[in-house]
């Protein structure tokens, strides 16, 4: 402010002391003194307003997605945390059966390890179940990953597995697999997961955006596919809705599933 009145004094001192100047000469200097006080008088009001302080909510969402990708302890940690008690994770839908398996079973076998529910198999498998068969095609630890599981929802497929030592042969028609989770389910879910491989090789928080209750985060990862040795990377938004007490009530995200597979040299027929 002393610099602006000075400016303005010393242009106003110099326009009197002109002699035989013109009047338009002196009008000029005034106006330019006066433009070049408001504007320091507008930027130093700009300098002392306060910075908005930053939606706490987004904050919460950067930490959540910094802790998943860290590891297994620090990712349930953060959604022990944040999560409130009757939050949903809304997992990303697709076409299939139902059932998660560990392609990393010691003897090669294909052991059902959890079954969605309300999903086509629901009733049907029961955890421990070992297929030995899909399609006529015998399992091995060689194909486990690439067994005809595939299809158009509808589509039936015939496989063999083994329960408490008998066999049985089981037909499973395909269907849509949209089953949101709560925290306690969530959580048991996670600890299901392998702390040494938990996160990606590299991983990139590139924004996070958000107004009031609803957060959107966009993150990158960069892995390496663990069956064909090739080198995949994502793009994922993230999107959280909080309630009043600053906890995730809802969450889901979009990523680059089909992308994914390609990458890794999948063939994506339907």
């Amino acid at each position: 402010m002393t610099e602006a009145k000075t400016l303005w004094l010393v242009h106003g001192e110099l326009a009197q002391s002109q002699t035989g100047g013109s009047n338009m000469y002196q009008s000029l200097v005034k106006n330019t003194a006066g433009v070049i006080a408001v504007l320091a008088l507008t930027a130093c009001g700009a300098s002392q307003a306060p910075t908005p302080a930053e939606n706490p909510n987004i904050a919460t969402a950067k930490q959540w997605v910094t802790a998943g990708a860290t590891g297994k302890a620090e990712a349930m940690a953060n959604v022990q945390e944040n999560m409130a008690d009757d939050g949903m994770l809304y997992r990303s839908r697709y076409v299939g059966f139902g059932f998660t398996w560990d392609p990393q079973d010691e003897e090669g076998r294909m052991i059902v390890g959890t079954v969605t529910p309300e999903s086509p198999v629901d009733g049907l498998l029961q955890p421990g179940d070992q297929f030995l068969s899909v399609r006529g095609v015998e399992v091995n630890e060689a194909n486990m990953g690439k067994l005809d599981f595939r299809g158009k929802p509808g589509e039936v497929v015939d496989a063999v597995i083994l329960r408490d030592g008998e066999t049985m042969d089981i037909s499973v028609a395909r269907g849509i697999i949209d089953t949101p989770i709560g925290k306690a389910q969530m959580l048991r879910w996670m600890d299901t997961g392998d702390a040494e491989t938990w996160g990606p090789e590299k991983w990139e928080l590139h924004e996070a955006i958000g107004e009031g209750n609803v957060v959107y985060v966009w993150t990158q990862s960069w892995d390496t596919d663990d069956e064909s040795g090739l080198p995949v990377d994502t793009h994922t938004v993230t999107r959280f809705e909080f309630n009043d007490a600053g906890q995730v009530v809802a969450l889901g995200n979009l990523s680059e599933d089909r992308f994914a597979l390609e990458q890794t040299g999948w063939t994506i027929s339907r």
